[in-house]
């Protein structure tokens, strides 16, 4: 995405590899596969956001690092799961064979477990807590809560148990605003909480998240009818496939797309609430609704 901070997305992937252990143990068929998904070249939407809001409140971006490089672990670990053929079963992620086409459903299970308690881990260590006090323990709180069962994994239950059936578009938005919203707006509150913002600063990028995470999974529909495997890097067709009725199935591809740049003028509206530059993020919500022309 051409919007995305390049210095914050380099610090990132030279920061991830350090938080892993070693792989020179009787379990490195475990720890590689860690490595696989979480090194994996990609966007760091998730850690990004949460760098610029902390940097935008006024805070200190190399002691969020951490919690930018949890929050992206807890993305991997979803998509190692998401992948899994109890799940979505998909074959590709990231241009690449998916991690259990790799190393075998079991350890892929384990990869996906041990990642998502890794990112707890590194937030609450003492050398974390030291620079974030109260505030780091806040932020892994959010993401505890936005990752659990009334965000994420909540929203992946929903996926599933409507597959095969005609979900009304009120359930629809209520999966995707936990299954990819949830994440995204634990990463944007995130940096706020770490930069000791106020509350009204809080709150609205809480609402920047929830409409760009929104688009962002009206616009993956929109690419599952309109993309190539080639260009996203992984299948497509996969919701007709499935039987999963989508934004698109329900209202068409114009519509979506109207209301994926209505969602973005929304979020762009709420960075008005903030002091400092908002141009990076204004850029990024652009960005991500862009992706469907």
């Amino acid at each position: 995405m051409t919007a995305m901070k390049n210095d914050f997305i380099e610090r990132i992937d030279n920061y991830l590899p350090t938080l892993l252990p070693s792989a020179e143990c009787e379990e490195k068929n475990l720890i590689r596969s860690m490595e696989y998904s979480l090194l994996a070249k990609g966007k760091r939407l998730r850690p990004t956001l949460l760098l610029s809001f902390c940097e935008l409140c006024g805070g200190d971006t190399e002691a969020a690092m951490p919690y930018a490089c949890a929050v992206e672990m807890i993305h991997a670990y979803s998509l190692i799961h998401d992948d899994l053929p109890c799940m979505d079963d998909d074959d590709l992620r990231r241009g690449r064979p998916s991690n259990h086409i790799v190393y075998g459903e079991d350890i892929a299970l384990l990869a996906g477990d041990a990642l998502q308690t890794l990112a707890f881990e590194v937030m609450l260590s003492s050398k974390a807590l030291e620079k974030t006090g109260l505030n780091g323990a806040k932020a892994a709180g959010v993401l505890a809560k936005c990752s659990g069962a009334v965000g994420m994994a909540g929203g992946q239950v929903i996926d599933l148990e409507t597959e095969g059936k005609s979900p009304s578009l009120d359930t629809l938005t209520l999966m995707y605003s936990k299954k990819t919203g949830a994440l995204i707006k634990a990463a944007c509150v995130m940096g706020c909480i770490l930069a000791n913002a106020d509350d009204e600063k809080i709150k609205a990028a809480e609402k920047y998240a929830e409409n760009i995470g929104l688009a962002f999974q009206i616009v993956d529909d929109i690419l599952d009818v309109t993309s190539t495997p080639e260009v996203l890097g992984k299948p497509v067709g996969s919701d007709k496939e499935n039987e999963k009725v989508n934004y698109v199935t329900v209202l068409g591809l114009e519509k979506s797309r109207e209301i994926v740049n209505d969602l973005t003028k929304n979020a762009i509206i709420e960075l008005n609430v903030f002091d400092g530059s908002a141009d990076f993020l204004r850029s990024l919500a652009l960005d991500l609704a862009k992706r469907v022309y």
